[in-house]
């Protein structure tokens, strides 16, 4: 391992403890290691506006370090055991190359704010991935919702309740997905925020141009209190792995309906046969493993967050504590991700039963029709529910699923999806 940055004189270094408090940080920073060059070519930007370093060190450090990024695109360059963690490679390979040019690069910064603004610039990334996948959801719902219904049982406590329809059931999910597009668009917003320039946590006797690097970084504001930047770590990862579990919760929903329609039992669904694998030792079986890990999602997602919840109690300023955040976050994040990317397609080319879905509408769920026609007749509802819970078993005598769904005309529902409305609040997105 190269000398760690805050190597003292007469300190001896114990190789064991060297390993536990680098722990897998480099492997870690190989995700956020484009972003910290990024962010370190817009803090020299920042030192050659207030002259610490020359206008020609400044072009020699950020030809350099775009040299060291086209390095590692390519793999010429590998962030390994070799370096305590990713801010240390840059800052040696500068030094390299640079020599004291490189060893100026971190005038004014910390490890602190160099790690909160690369990990910001890629969980900005990550919320525009995940803004992306839910509108793919939310527009393959509306697709599917748009084409002629099919009636489709729908269930409260899992009992066969009242007649539904696919067009419901997709325009349902639609919206949901709507709802978590916004909220990665929201989640965005809150943490747009450059804390570069903050130092250890209280700022440098140095006049930083923090407006310089907040532009070329391209973010909304500065993250004006140093203090704050570093109460703001852990709590801004937190929400997006909030907006991320939020969208999976609709997803594990989403799942457990079709792991239920995909079996003998119901038959309502057929799934392509890339979502399903086979078993081991039963030749007959094709499982639907690929839905059940889509619902199992949530959890990995939500124990990343956990994780991130119990390191965070800590009094303000930096604590080493919060190294262990990055594989949490980074866990998190890309196995959700990759999750609610499968959706559209499974979505687009899943297959519905009709003849199972009408085979399982049975005559008592027309029963709260029977009811709702004859309290606009003018019958006390409760006496009409009472008549027709009783006479429940013949309801569907001259009715018909078309004609329950066609009756439905409260909006949202049956006959009047407003499909024209989720669309425009899809479109809204844009801004």
């Amino acid at each position: 391992m190269t000398q760690p940055l805050w190597q003292k004189s007469n300190i001896k270094i114990d190789a064991r403890i060297m390993a536990f408090l680098a722990g897998d940080d480099v492997l870690l920073d190989r995700e956020f290691f484009l972003h910290d060059i990024t962010a370190s070519k817009a803090h020299v930007e920042g030192l050659a506006n207030i002259g610490v370093v020359s206008a020609d060190e400044a072009d020699a450090l950020k030809r350099e370090l775009d040299a060291l990024a086209d390095d590692f695109r390519s793999g010429r360059f590998v962030l390994d055991d070799r370096y305590e963690d990713g801010h240390s490679a840059i800052e040696a390979r500068l030094t390299e190359r640079l020599g004291d040019a490189g060893r100026r690069v971190h005038t004014g910064r910390s490890r602190n704010d160099q790690i909160l603004v690369a990990t910001r610039l890629w969980l900005k990334e990550q919320l525009a991935a995940l803004e992306q996948h839910c509108r793919a959801i939310a527009q393959v719902c509306l697709d599917r919702a748009s084409q002629p219904a099919v009636p489709l049982p729908g269930y409260t406590h899992l009992q066969r309740a009242v007649v539904s329809s696919t067009g419901m059931w997709f325009a349902g999910f639609a919206e949901g997905f709507i709802d978590n597009a916004l909220r990665a668009q929201q989640t965005a917003l809150l943490i747009d925020a450059n804390p570069l320039g903050t130092a250890a946590g209280y700022g440098v006797n140095l006049k930083l141009d923090r407006e310089h690097t907040t532009q070329a970084l391209g973010f909304a504001r500065m993250q004006v209190s140093p203090i704050y930047a570093q109460l703001s770590r852990g709590k801004f990862e937190m929400a997006v792995l909030e907006a991320i579990a939020g969208a999976l919760l609709d997803v594990r929903r989403m799942a457990w309906d079709l792991s239920l329609f995909t079996t003998a039992e119901f038959n309502f669904v057929k799934l392509p046969s890339e979502y399903t694998t086979g078993s081991s030792i039963m030749p007959n079986k094709r499982n639907p493993d690929v839905v059940e890990l889509l619902r199992a999602s949530y959890a990995s997602v939500a124990a990343a967050r956990t994780e991130i919840e119990q390191l965070l109690s800590l009094p303000s300023g930096y604590q080493r504590d919060l190294q262990f955040s990055k594989g949490s976050l980074f866990h998190g994040c890309r196995h959700g991700l990759a999750a609610l990317e499968l959706v559209p397609d499974l979505l687009a080319r899943m297959e519905w039963n009709e003849p199972a879905m009408r085979a399982a509408i049975e005559p008592a769920m027309y029963a709260t029709d029977v009811a709702i026609e004859q309290a606009a007749a003018g019958v006390p509802f409760r006496d009409a529910y009472r008549a027709a819970a009783d006479a429940a078993a013949s309801a569907g005598e001259g009715r018909t699923p078309e004609g329950s769904l066609a009756a439905r005309v409260s909006p949202g529902s049956g006959n009047d999806l407003r499909l024209d409305v989720l669309r425009d609040r899809l479109g809204r997105l844009d801004g």
